[in-house]
């Protein structure tokens, strides 16, 4: 007995065969399983002309280079359908920012799905022509004080050309001015061709508004309808998994768009008061312009920013100037460093480094429009491989809510019969009398040889 009560642990002794036995672990160790496990493995015929690291190469380099076709072949078809699938993608950003709205109406108001979509559709438009309106007042308003600050401003920099540290007299400046109107004469063609091209995007951006807000009132009204037909069109196996995915990434999606609302509104804010203080004109136009550049991150808000710090330029100076780029530089440190990380890390749970890469590779891909979805996707994507791989970003959203598809097979025709009766009016008695005679009447003309194959009806029950 040891000291504390218990009895000692004989010490382990090798038996007969070899093996040592310590009370808790045996491991068999003998001269044949010693010579099996360190013995030479024979090499065949492939392994001896390529090592296995070369091999594995190869496998991962075909394999990759099976993806990089698949995702050509996805963008070259999103490039195609970019009328459609843009105009779709904006309509999400939408729904997810007037379902509350529409929640809303609903609880509150009693009002029919219907009228609460159009109702939150109206609210909407009607927001956005008032802002149009307002900041259109502005600029008519206040362009021609900004055209005469524009041509001093032009006459400044003339004279100080001419007797500045360049020292470039007059003729040597209009012989600039002549060779740039000659340049836009010989390029003429070019601009016309570039002005009806401007013409089909403005063409193109009026059908895509369209049919966004056609989308985004049917996605209101019928979403959740819609997104049970996409997930029936699934195995029965992976609906259910892919139904708690998609509400999820639904959640990342509007918490993005509702926290990047406020960030692009703040950034408006500060900029626009910064320009109203120091004197620039255009200051309330130019507020807007930063919230709507703001929805593409870091790249908009530097954009728009430097936008006011030049009207800023012309208008006042280059004290006024510096002051401006002081104020802008300001709102970005904030937006940056505090709204950022704070606001956006939650909704999205990106790095900034992963936010500014994936914007970039957005920008190269498709301009202005993949800098704009490029965070977004990549957020409800992230979310989406997450929970399938077992992380789930929202437990709290639990697995009550389960999706709503028809089912499949012969069951499908009997329930489908049944509703069909039911919207015909014919009694109870008689539908149910009717739906066990054709079932037993198909049973017994087929006979015991001839029984019906469920494989058919239900092959997708797996």
């Amino acid at each position: 007995m040891s000291d504390s009560g218990r009895p000692a642990q004989q010490p382990s002794s090798p038996d007969a065969s070899g093996a040592v036995d310590d009370g808790v672990h045996a491991v068999r160790v003998t001269s044949t399983t010693l010579a099996s496990s360190t013995a030479a493995r024979p090499r065949d015929a492939e392994s001896s002309v390529v090592t296995h690291s070369v091999q594995a190469a190869a496998s991962w380099a075909w394999r990759f280079l099976a993806i990089a076709a698949a995702l050509a072949v996805v963008f070259s078809l999103v490039a195609y359908l970019k009328v459609v699938i843009i105009p779709v993608a904006v309509a999400l950003l939408l729904t997810v920012l007037l379902q509350p709205v529409s929640s809303f109406l609903r609880r509150r108001a009693r009002f029919s799905p219907a009228l609460a979509a159009a109702t939150s559709v109206i609210l909407l438009v009607a927001g956005i022509v008032l802002l149009v309106v307002v900041a259109g007042r502005s600029i008519v308003s206040g362009i021609s004080d900004l055209s005469d600050q524009a041509v001093q401003g032009f006459q400044k920099a003339l004279t100080w050309l001419a007797d500045g540290p360049l020292h470039i007299d007059n003729e040597a400046l209009n012989g600039y001015l002549d060779s740039g109107l000659a340049a836009l004469e010989e390029n003429s063609s070019a601009l016309l061709s570039g002005a009806l091209s401007v013409t089909t995007t403005v063409g193109q951006v009026l059908a895509g508004s369209v049919i966004a807000l056609f989308c985004t009132l049917f996605f209101l009204m019928d979403g959740r309808r819609i997104w049970s037909w996409l997930v029936g069109l699934l195995p029965r196996s992976a609906r259910e998994r892919t139904h708690q995915a998609g509400r999820r990434g639904l959640v990342t999606l509007a918490s993005y768009a509702r926290t990047q609302i406020l960030v692009a509104f703040i950034d408006s804010v500060g900029i626009g008061i910064g320009a109203a203080i120091i004197g620039v004109p255009l200051a309330l136009p130019l507020g807007v312009l930063v919230f709507i550049g703001s929805f593409i991150p870091f790249v908009g808000a530097i954009v728009t920013g430097s936008m006011a710090v030049l009207v800023a330029l012309v208008a006042l100076g280059p004290w006024q100037a510096l002051i401006m780029l002081g104020v802008v530089l300001l709102v970005q440190q904030i937006e940056g460093n505090v709204l950022q990380p704070w606001l956006m890390g939650h909704a999205v749970s990106l790095h900034p480094v992963a936010v500014l890469l994936v914007v970039t590779a957005g920008t190269l891909t498709a301009g202005i429009v993949g800098a704009l979805f490029a965070v977004p996707v990549v957020a409800v994507l992230n979310t989406v491989f997450l929970y399938f791989h077992g992380h789930d970003k929202f437990p709290e959203l639990g697995f009550d809510d389960h999706v709503d598809v028809r089912p499949a097979g012969r069951r499908a025709v009997m329930v489908m019969s049944a509703e069909n009766m039911l919207a015909a009016g014919v009694p109870a008695t008689t539908r149910t009398t009717t739906a066990t005679e054709t079932v037993t009447t198909t049973e017994t003309t087929s006979g015991p040889a001839s029984a019906p194959d469920l494989s058919k009806g239900d092959r997708d029950e797996h």
